[in-house]
């Protein structure tokens, strides 16, 4: 048995839930890429793969991740080593895992589409709109598998079922579609629902989060991803935050070159004293 998991949360949690019932025991694997957001024309070929690869590195220019061996990924390669278990042991199963949220949903269809020749040996949960109980024994309804407990989302075991020969068909149809379109930004509207969206579709998310006073870039992003309803990834969000600076709708003090920590920022025509910047880079420290 393998499990797929699309966030590196996840894997600590299937370990906890492995530990829980051995039955699941097995490999986790994680698809690493975040196929949500960015460019899909052609991923399917050299080509694209390397444009996309390309978007990825610019985005990660003096972030945190610039060197960071957990940034040097090829889901590519996991699928040949998947697909090799698969072909040496016949009796092997993958079992994907997959909450309610567009980066999950995007991972999937991407997933999907490479394995119609192994049909009957791909099973899914999906947790599409079902209800768990948190730590406080309150319902509720998560969109991400590490908002669930471990011993709640080992119930979600009795859910898992075969891919079906039409959803093989159908999904890697609607993934051709998705492709095609090629969206900077993709969000979930229900089910397996993906809609397009532009690229300034989270700054909105950014800008409520951007006061008159000067703070460090860093505390406005972690801000934002602590209270956005639809989450994507903080290098994406940080990409975004330099396209508003880069197009005058925020001020910046500070180096953006040397690193996420290294600039404040502040709403454009607000007025804010530099000994604000000051005591906000103090508070950092």
């Amino acid at each position: 048995m393998i499990h797929i998991v699309f966030n590196k949360t996840d894997i600590e949690l299937m370990k906890l839930v492995i530990e829980l019932n051995s039955e699941l025991s097995g490999d986790i694997v994680q698809i690493k890429d975040d196929y949500a957001v960015g460019p899909l024309k052609n991923i399917d070929t050299e080509e694209g793969r390397q444009e996309r690869l390309n978007w990825w590195k610019e985005l990660l220019i003096a972030s945190p991740y610039e060197n960071d061996p957990v940034t040097q990924f090829d889901d590519w390669e996991t699928i040949a080593e998947l697909k090799n278990r698969l072909n040496d042991v016949p009796e092997e199963l993958i079992w994907i895992w997959a909450g309610q949220n567009q980066h999950d949903v995007c991972g999937y269809y991407w997933l999907v589409s490479k394995f119609k020749e192994y049909q009957g040996r791909l099973m899914v949960i999906y947790l599409n709109n079902l209800p768990f109980i948190n730590e406080k024994g309150q319902l509720f309804y998560p969109s991400w598998l590490n908002e669930i407990l471990p011993k709640e989302l080992l119930k979600a075991r009795k859910l898992v079922r075969h891919i079906t020969a039409s959803e093989f068909e159908l999904d890697t149809e609607e993934w051709k579609k998705i492709m095609e379109e090629n969206a900077p930004v993709r969000t979930l509207e229900g089910g397996k629902k993906i809609t397009g969206k532009d690229e300034t579709f989270f700054d909105g998310e950014l800008m409520k989060n951007i006061t008159g006073e000067w703070q460090k870039a860093t505390r406005v992003l972690t801000n934002t991803l602590h209270r956005m309803k639809t989450r994507t990834g903080d290098v994406f969000l940080m990409g975004r935050m330099k396209q508003l600076i880069a197009s005058g709708k925020i001020e910046i003090i500070g180096n953006m070159d040397q690193g996420w920590k290294s600039f404040d920022v502040k709403r454009v025509g607000s007025v804010a004293e530099n000994t604000s910047a000051e005591a906000g880079n103090m508070e950092e420290h």
